[in-house]
């Protein structure tokens, strides 16, 4: 029984990653600077860039803006509990 129990946990890890729900903030110190996080809080993005303010999520499974790749905004997510990214200067 126990064993079953902890295989139930791991499959329940694999599909949790499936539907993560991406946020999107922008540092108010570095005004190009975005980044993606998956609480709302954004309680694990850098401190050197902040404040950081929310401005947008992208639902489970969609498409994050800019082109950018899901696989890697969600595997960043993981390891560090960000991803940044820069957008271009607009003159």
């Amino acid at each position: 029984m126990a064993d079953e129990a902890a295989g139930s946990g791991e499959e329940a890890v694999s599909t949790r990653d499936d539907a993560l729900r991406l946020f999107i903030f922008k540092s108010e110190a570095t005004p190009n600077l975005g980044a993606f996080t998956g609480d709302l809080a954004g309680l694990r993005l850098p401190d050197q860039f902040k404040p950081w303010r929310a401005v947008g999520a992208v639902a489970p499974g969609g498409k994050p803006p800019h082109n950018l790749s899901r696989d890697v905004i969600e595997s960043a997510i993981t390891a560090r509990g960000y991803q940044l990214f820069r957008l271009s200067k607009k003159d």
